[in-house]
């Protein structure tokens, strides 16, 4: 019985998907590891070394971008039989599996691989290193994938990718994500739900603005890459947007569709980051009612040209994270309690005693329903992190 280990983005929990379905019924054991901090690098290397104490019988195999970028590391690590590095993660060859079509998931969402790859030069990220290029595949298979996976039964798809708003640029046509998701919507009419994964907020074309704004069906959730809420900061770090470009987007969104949550990815104490420059980060997640915070200490990758630049005390970015976050948890804390009372639009996942409302709050039903039903749900209350209600 295959054991898969999935560290990092929505786009490896996709891929993981695949590989499963490659290994399945076999002894393998896999970790698909993650390279985005250096944090994520050592709970890599912990899940090859427990894994290797927990299925000694088993092959253990690493793939992944940690592994990607130091094979010879990774392979080094008792109990590793190889290692499979990212262009070939997906090929049948490198599992000794026959070519099959991809697996259709047996959870109630739908991860849908669109975009791989970047072709930008954020200062930080070591990511480019471990995915290559930006490639983007061509929208006639992404429909007919997703067609597939609704006719299996899937009310969610999520688009997923390294750099999901580059999609097209590679393709005949240059079409732009904008254009897919309108196909999406167009030629798989009965799919309910559609929802994107990260967007990078310079990059969202008129044509997927208007989408996200007015079209029903893409979810009222959108998750920014924003990074930093300073202007020198995101010069710093390469982005290509400013503050107010990103904080404009969100209001401009909002006012359009007030039942939009806003969800970034914030990192807390890049080199040279003041305190007035950390106050800009501070006062976003307020200013944008930030509800889905991913909040990330600034971790040096070797490699990268932030690695170079004067660092912020390891102390001081630990407490600037912390402040983040318990800002974040105050906003959403906030937002949370402002639904109770509110119908929701449920996706049941297992055990069935769960889901998500559109806005991607987590709700915990009362009553059990069936997995991969939509159901609505009132909103009673709030305990800890999720909602809790009662479907009608």
């Amino acid at each position: 019985m295959a054991k898969i280990v999935t560290l990092g983005c929505r786009l490896n929990l996709a891929e993981s998907e695949t590989i499963r379905a490659m290994v399945d019924g076999r002894d393998v054991a896999v970790v698909n590891s993650c390279a985005v901090t250096a944090e994520a690098v050592r709970q890599s290397r912990r899940a090859v070394r427990r894994l290797a104490r927990t299925h000694p019988d088993a092959e253990l195999v690493v793939t992944g971008c940690a592994a990607t970028i130091d094979p010879d590391a990774f392979a080094a690590l008792p109990g590793v039989a190889r290692v499979v590095v990212n262009p070939l993660k997906l090929t049948p060859d490198a599992w000794d599996a026959p070519a099959t079509p991809p697996p259709i998931s047996a959870h109630a969402r739908a991860l849908v691989e669109v975009q791989n790859g970047c072709d930008h030069s954020c200062t930080f990220c070591i990511i480019p290193q471990g995915r290559g290029p930006s490639r983007s595949l061509p929208a006639g298979g992404v429909i007919e994938r997703i067609a597939a996976l609704v006719e299996a039964g899937h009310r969610e798809v999520v688009l997923t990718g390294v750099d999901l708003t580059s999609y097209g640029a590679d393709l005949p046509g240059i079409p732009t994500l904008g254009r897919l998701v309108e196909r999406i919507l167009r030629l798989v009419p009965d799919l309910p739900r559609l929802r994107l994964s990260s967007l990078d907020p310079s990059e969202i074309d008129d044509r997927l603005f208007a989408l996200i704004a007015h079209e029903p069906r893409v979810m009222p959730h959108l998750h920014l890459s924003m990074q930093a809420g300073d202007d020198l900061i995101l010069k710093r770090m390469k982005r290509r947007h400013n503050r107010a470009q990103a904080v404009r987007l969100v209001d401009r969104l909002r006012a359009l569709r007030p039942d939009l949550a806003i969800g970034a990815d914030l990192i807390a104490g890049f080199p040279t980051e003041d305190e007035a420059a950390f106050q800009g980060s501070l006062a976003l997640i307020e200013e944008c009612a930030i509800v889905h915070a991913h909040i990330f200490p600034f971790s040096p990758r070797q490699g990268t040209p932030a690695a170079r630049i004067p660092p912020v005390h390891p102390n001081i970015v630990r407490e600037r994270a912390a402040r983040l976050r318990a800002t974040a948890a105050t906003v959403r804390g906030d937002w949370l309690a402002g639904l109770v009372g509110s119908v929701q639009q449920v996706l049941v996942e297992k055990p069935g005693d769960i889901g998500h409302a559109p806005n991607f709050a987590a709700i915990r039903l009362a009553k059990p329903a069936d997995v991969g039903t939509l159901v609505p749900v009132r909103v009673t209350g709030v305990h800890d992190d999720d909602l809790i209600g009662e479907p009608e």
